[in-house]
């Protein structure tokens, strides 16, 4: 894999597009969207409806988009070492982001299918492509997400923060479609409880369709965690570029995305024997985990020094990853 030449590529070239954008336009632009997503209910209409709104997602969103959607792509490329999908259909993929990390994943060139109702998202999402010799050759097709959609054959699915925007039938009928298309599923949601709880509804339709689960979870078995206790999410560092900054209102170089995922298959796939589902607690001498395990089940465990170099593992370990190390033994 070679996952820094896009995510460079990408920054470059969303810095080119938006050069000269004002930012005071940009964050009028943001709040709008930010008050659509969180207060509309699902409709048809677009809620990128035009160019400024979607140079306004493309500083806000997509650089997010990406580093949520790379990690878990990563998370079940691991599962599945030595496959790579040869065609990739990303839905409601907008300006592209999913397909970047997709190419951030795997190696060399693949039929990339992008499918979205944004006619401007599409648009733009064309433009960034053209940066990058593995995409230059994706098809934007302009498609209505729901009970409609027929979907070609194809070796990976990517649907990322596009759940929230439908109707529960729509939701449903977009995850069969997926599972009755593709050989993998990777969906990506808001690591909210909301978002988490999206992610669950879809994980259960894939299971029912004969997918097996490969990541994050163990197991294919029903999740450990009490719905409305808790919830299962994973975060990913994203760097800002300066127009982020100011469109954000923030002045670290970097944020934390949060989000919940899947990825189901119909490949032979390995998946972790446990993953950290929190972030590490790094004490004197110990490091705690919390872990997803095979059974299933939720469990802490503690590595000291006298674990030798599991411990080591341990405090180089991020939430998210596999654990134990495939070269070391579990304490």
């Amino acid at each position: 894999m070679n996952d820094a030449a896009p995510a460079e590529t990408l920054r470059r070239t969303l810095a080119d597009v938006l050069d000269g954008l004002p930012p005071r336009q940009a964050a009028q632009a943001v709040d709008r969207l930010i008050a659509t997503y969180r207060g509309a209910t699902p409709t048809d209409a677009p809620i990128l409806r035009d160019r400024a709104d979607v140079a306004a997602y493309a500083a806000y969103r997509m650089p997010a988009t990406f580093e949520a959607v790379r990690a878990a792509l990563a998370a079940f490329a691991d599962t599945v070492p030595g496959w790579a999908p040869e065609r990739h259909t990303d839905l409601g993929g907008g300006t592209g982001a999913a397909t970047w990390a997709a190419a951030a994943t795997w190696d060399g060139a693949r039929e990339v299918t992008v499918l979205d109702w944004a006619e401007p998202a599409l648009a733009l999402g064309r433009e960034l492509a053209a940066a990058h010799p593995a995409l230059r050759n994706t098809r934007w097709q302009r498609a209505r997400l729901g009970a409609a959609l027929t979907l070609d054959a194809t070796d990976l699915i990517t649907v990322s923060y596009v759940l929230n925007e439908l109707t529960g039938a729509d939701r449903a009928a977009l995850v069969d479609a997926a599972a009755a298309a593709a050989r993998a599923v990777v969906i990506v949601e808001a690591g909210t409880p909301d978002g988490y709880a999206r992610v669950i509804e879809a994980r259960a339709r894939l299971l029912d369709a004969g997918f097996r689960i490969a990541a994050p979870c163990p197991h294919g078995d029903t999740c450990p965690i009490v719905p409305g206790e808790d919830w299962c999410h994973f975060s990913a560092r994203v760097s800002r570029s300066s127009l982020h900054r100011q469109v954000k209102g923030g002045s670290l170089a970097y944020e934390d995305e949060k989000f919940s995922y899947v990825a189901a298959t119909r490949l032979p796939a390995g998946p972790a024997p446990a993953r950290v589902v929190r972030k590490p607690q790094i004490r004197k001498g110990q490091v705690l985990l919390d872990l997803c395990e095979t059974e299933p089940a939720l469990r802490r465990v503690t590595v000291t020094k006298r674990h030798g170099d599991l411990y080591k593992a341990a405090r180089d370990a991020a939430w998210g990853d596999a654990w134990p190390p495939a070269h070391a033994e579990e304490p």
